[in-house]
C-alpha cells in the first residue's frame, strides 16, 4: 500500500500494488502492468480484499495459466464528492465527468510515475493493461480507449457510469483500433441491471469496425461474476 497527496484531486489518498511471486526488485527483468479499477463506493482495496485478485492471480501464475505481472490498484475517484457529497452521485453527469477526468490526470501524472520509479514494469504500451468493474469498468473504457498511445489491453466488467452518447466520450475510436489494441474486453452478467447499456456499447463498436470479446456470463451485478470475470481476463494478457 502506497499512500501520497494527490496534488490533481487535492487529497491524500493511496494506491495498492501486487508483485508476482517471483519478483525480485534488484534483477533486471522488467514486467508487464495492469491498471485495475474498482467500482463505485468501493476504494483502492476492493480488488484485494474482496475480489481476492491477488490469490487469484498467484493460482493462475503457479498453474502456468497467466503470464506473471505487476497488478496496481488505485483510488478511483477524481472528485471525491462524487461518492462522499452528491445525492445524485453518477447520474451527475458534470459531476461523473469532472470525476474521469481527474482520475485519468491523477493516473498519468502521479500514480503512472511513482509506479514505474519504485517497481520494475515495463513502460511499452504494449505491455501496459488497464480494467476495472462497474464504474472502474466505464473509467477504464474511458482512460484507455482515449489513450491508445498508452495502453494496447482494456478490459470493462459490467461498466456503469457511462451514458450513450459513445461518439462524445470515445472521439478516437474507429477502425484503425484494432491495430493499437491488442484486445478489448467487455464483460456482464446476463441478470446484471447494466446488460442493456453494454449491448449498446458493442453495437456502436461494431458500427465503428472495431473488434472486441464481448462476455455475457450467468449473475448480477456482484463479485461472484466480477471473480470469474478476472480469471477469464487474465490469461489473455500480454501474451505475444
Amino acid at each position: 500500500r502506497h499512500e501520497y497527496h494527490s496534488t490533481v484531486v487535492g487529497d491524500d489518498r493511496d494506491f495498492y500494488v501486487y508483485t508476482p511471486p517471483d519478483y525480485d526488485p534488484a534483477a533486471k527483468r522488467r514486467y508487464p502492468v495492469l491498471y485495475l479499477l474498482h467500482g463505485y463506493s468501493d476504494d483502492a482495496s476492493a480488488w484485494t480484499g474482496v475480489g481476492r485478485v491477488n490469490v487469484v492471480l498467484d493460482n493462475l501464475i503457479a498453474a502456468g495459466k497467466a503470464l506473471p505481472m505487476i497488478v496496481v490498484m488505485p483510488n478511483g475517484y477524481g472528485a471525491p464528492e462524487i461518492v462522499l457529497g452528491s445525492e445524485r452521485g453518477l447520474a451527475d453527469d458534470e459531476l461523473r465527468k469532472r470525476s474521469y477526468d481527474k482520475f485519468r490526470e491523477a493516473l498519468f501524472t502521479e500514480v503512472m510515475p511513482q509506479v514505474e520509479r519504485a517497481y520494475r514494469v515495463n513502460a511499452r504500451r504494449e505491455e501496459r493493461a488497464i480494467a476495472g468493474l462497474s464504474m472502474g469498468g466505464s473509467e477504464s473504457l474511458y482512460t484507455g480507449l482515449n489513450a491508445q498511445d498508452r495502453f494496447a489491453w482494456i478490459g470493462a466488467f459490467s461498466s456503469g457510469g457511462m451514458k450513450t452518447n459513445f461518439d462524445e466520450y470515445y472521439p478516437g475510436v474507429d477502425a484503425g483500433t484494432n491495430q493499437r489494441l491488442r484486445l478489448l474486453w467487455i464483460a456482464c452478467g446476463t441478470d446484471d441491471h447494466l446488460l442493456a447499456l453494454n449491448r449498446q456499447l458493442k453495437v456502436w463498436l461494431k458500427g465503428k469496425g472495431v473488434k472486441f470479446s464481448g462476455i455475457e456470463t450467468p449473475g448480477s451485478h456482484s463479485w461472484r461474476v466480477w471473480r470469474r470475470n478476472m480469471i477469464q481476463f487474465l490469461p489473455l494478457l500480454f501474451r505475444r
